[in-house]
């Protein structure tokens, strides 16, 4: 099996590929990637060089995606853009890659009927809009779309597209909606790696508003074997929805991280707000237990416990990063 991982330098993406030729001895993978801030061919290394090949191409350019797609069977696509602020400070990067991206890897896909046996997406539970804190409902594949940033409306947006080339064109899709992830190779302006990078420099952890926005986070590595079960054993045109089963404030988030690097709660910093905040999100898994078998594994304590100790380890990968946020 020959598979093509758009956004295969950045964080998931570069966790799928590990994942993948640790678990398929016989697969090969080309990765396409624009390298963007977000993206790092360093987040590759180590991997096994005969048996991935690195593209460097924007997923919007038709001619880039011709190449990448060459004798490709699946195509599992990661490529975003992803920070909710960056979409609210500009979005018209968001409209290119996250939607018109899009769009250019299907009509590739779908010019090549008959060699790709599946096209999965990747998306997230932002495009269902928010929960309150008080309420018991998590988000489920029935949920009606109701994105409240400009970063969720791309990705619904995307989401809408790859569904109709399933019911127009008869493409064998699958789409995944995962909850918030975290784990090694994480871009340190995402949440969790912020605060640890914060805390081992004894700076302020930035927390918007009370600190009681609710997020469900899971593991990266659940998520690629949730995705990888998508692909394998899931029935094309559907979307199964993928959660850790493991809700935390950003608070709580904030004061596990300093007790494990042995730090003073004194360094969570009460921030403005951020416009338009979603006050929760969750997810509703059984759709993915019942069909793919698959659940989480990963404990949130036990992966926070690693991701930090990664992240302490592995300074000289992050830090330059950090810098350039």
């Amino acid at each position: 099996m020959k598979i093509l991982v758009t956004g295969g330098a950045g964080f998931i993406g570069s966790n799928f590929v590990r994942y993948w030729l640790s678990h398929h001895d016989d697969a090969n993978i080309v990765v396409l990637d624009s390298l963007t801030y977000a993206g790092d061919k360093a987040n590759l290394k180590g991997v096994d060089a005969k048996r991935v090949a690195f593209v460097r191409g924007d997923i919007a350019n038709a001619a880039a995606v011709k190449f990448a797609m060459n004798d490709i069977d699946v195509v599992v696509h990661f490529a975003a853009e992803t920070h909710v602020d960056r979409s609210i400070a500009d979005s018209q990067v968001f409209l290119k890659t996250n939607i018109l991206g899009t769009h250019t890897l299907l009509e590739e896909a779908r010019r090549r009927e008959g060699q790709i046996i599946r096209f999965h997406h990747v998306s997230t539970d932002e495009v269902f809009g928010a929960l309150s804190l008080n309420e018991a409902r998590k988000f489920n594949e029935t949920t009606p779309y109701a994105p409240k940033s400009p970063y969720a409306a791309s990705k619904a947006a995307s989401d809408h597209l790859v569904r109709a080339y399933f019911n127009t064109y008869g493409l064998p899709i699958t789409i995944t909606n995962c909850s918030n992830n975290y784990g090694p190779y994480q871009h340190p302006e995402k949440f969790i790696p912020t605060a640890v990078a914060a805390a081992l420099f004894d700076k302020p952890i930035p927390v918007y508003g009370d600190g009681l926005y609710t997020r469900d986070w899971m593991h990266v590595e659940d998520h690629c074997r949730g995705i990888e079960a998508a692909i394998l054993h899931g029935r094309p045109g559907e979307t199964y929805c993928l959660g850790g089963d493991a809700e935390r404030t950003n608070l709580e988030i904030c004061r596990s991280v300093l007790a494990l690097l042995g730090k003073s709660p004194s360094l969570v910093s009460h921030v403005k707000d951020r416009l338009g905040h979603d006050r929760r999100y969750a997810i509703d898994g059984s759709k993915a237990k019942r069909e793919l078998g698959w659940e989480p594994r990963w404990k949130f304590e036990d992966g926070l416990k690693e991701t930090v100790s990664w992240y302490r380890m592995n300074q000289a990968l992050w830090l330059p990063r950090l810098k350039q946020k």
